[in-house]
């Protein structure tokens, strides 16, 4: 079934909609291994299970790899400083981080360890500082060093700060090339990548999940509650809900799963400002962070691999995503100009020469969060079958940033846990 392709067998079936929800009345297949989402953790959770030896299949409603979080981030290869000791996202985050590294350097990925400032822009801000450090340091991040002000200017002559903490092991990377490699792998060792295929429910069998498959273009007028009969129907024996922006809401579509155990999903937007090309040179050359802020870690100086700059992401909370939009990944991604005007005051905290009218509008990204406005910070949920009791399903919920890091040591984690 893999080798002819879900979209082959879709095309082959005839389209029945708007038939009662249990009377899934469509082709049926078997598959071994089935991965909902082809961003950064969806393949690199691929090629893990790919390397041993598992027949995979992966399916995007994208017409292509990575077109949603995953390529609309900051790129940033993170060191573990700023989550809870023994959390999923400091374990995944720090191993991640060695595991990137290895990779990159390994297969030719362009990236760079270029360190990470994370500045007190005032004396309130040093004992979250102090903390910060501390926590760096029980997750197992090497090299963290508290700077004062004039160690941290002479790094970075146009920085302004009262302390800084160093990450040197802090890097950024080319996203699109590192899924590109992996995706690569993965295909060579025979995992099958199915596009413009979305998956829209599923129902359980003796006790494992079947899933609902639809091409793309059949979900362009459904209205999102409308029952509606797959094009497809899989049987696999392991499924990863690495879905993203999708997961709650087709975790919600699972006929049989307790709907109990689905955390509830909340989006932001982020948008990135950079920096007119009126700025010759650019003013940093390591990552600039400011304390971290709710619902992010603040609006950040980011450099690409061409030293170009970009300033962000802010924090915008989105609220009323219908599935449709989830499922498609129908999100405004537009960035107002007007934002700006929140912009030029956080960043003149720490880059106080920052001129009038340099920032031009950049591009935006939705984080998929398990914690709304006013809500602590959670981690990552990863769900087995002995909390929701289906045999073989993983979902991944809430896997906003560190998950670029942490990418393959969720692909590691997942890959054990499934095969034992």
């Amino acid at each position: 079934m893999l080798r002819q392709g879900v979209g082959r067998l879709i095309s082959k079936s005839k389209r029945r909609i708007n038939l009662p929800a249990k009377s899934w009345n469509a082709p049926k297949e078997k598959a071994e291994c089935v991965v909902i989402g082809a961003g950064i953790v969806g393949v690199a959770v691929a090629r893990e299970l790919s390397l041993k030896g598992k027949e995979v299949l992966v399916l995007d409603s994208a017409p292509t790899f990575g077109t949603a979080t995953s390529s609309r981030n900051s790129e940033v290869i993170h060191a573990g400083i700023y989550y809870p000791s023994n959390s999923l996202k400091a374990r995944f985050c720090v191993r991640g981080r060695n595991l990137l590294y290895q990779y990159c350097s390994q297969h030719g990925i362009p990236h760079k360890q270029i360190g990470k400032l994370i500045v007190a822009t005032g004396a309130s801000d040093i004992p979250k500082l102090n903390h910060l450090l501390n926590r760096g340091i029980q997750n197992g991040v090497e090299g963290l060093r508290m700077l004062d002000a004039s160690e941290a200017i002479t790094m970075e002559p146009e920085l302004q700060c009262v302390k800084a903490l160093l990450s040197p092991s802090s890097g950024i990377v080319d996203t699109h090339s590192l899924m590109l490699s992996l995706v690569a792998e993965a295909e060579t060792k025979g995992t099958t990548f199915s596009y413009n295929t979305t998956v829209v429910g599923g129902h359980l069998e003796e006790n494992q999940m079947a899933l609902h498959v639809s091409e793309s273009k059949s979900l362009g007028n459904w209205d999102g509650s409308t029952p509606l009969q797959p094009d497809l129907i899989l049987s696999p024996k392991f499924v990863v809900n690495s879905s993203g922006l999708s997961a709650s809401a087709l975790a919600k579509r699972f006929h049989g799963l307790n709907t109990a155990t689905i955390p509830p999903a909340y989006y932001a937007r982020g948008s990135y400002f950079t920096l007119s090309n009126s700025t010759r040179l650019a003013p940093f050359k390591h990552l600039i962070y400011p304390i971290p802020e709710e619902g992010g870690l603040g609006v950040h100086v980011t450099l690409d691999l061409d030293g170009q700059l970009k300033f962000g992401p802010d924090v915008e909370w989105i609220r009323h995503i219908d599935d449709t939009s989830s499922f498609l990944n129908r999100f405004n991604y537009s960035v107002s100009a007007d934002r700006v005007e929140r912009f030029y005051p956080e960043i003149r905290k720490y880059y106080p020469n920052l001129k009038d009218g340099s920032l031009l509008p950049g591009y935006a990204g939705i984080r998929p969060k398990l914690s709304g406005p006013g809500q602590s910070a959670c981690d990552f949920v990863i769900q087995e079958g002995e909390i929701h009791g289906v045999t073989g399903l993983v979902n991944l919920f809430g896997i906003e940033s560190p998950g670029l890091t942490s990418s393959m040591a969720i692909a590691e984690y997942v890959a054990a846990r499934l095969l034992g």
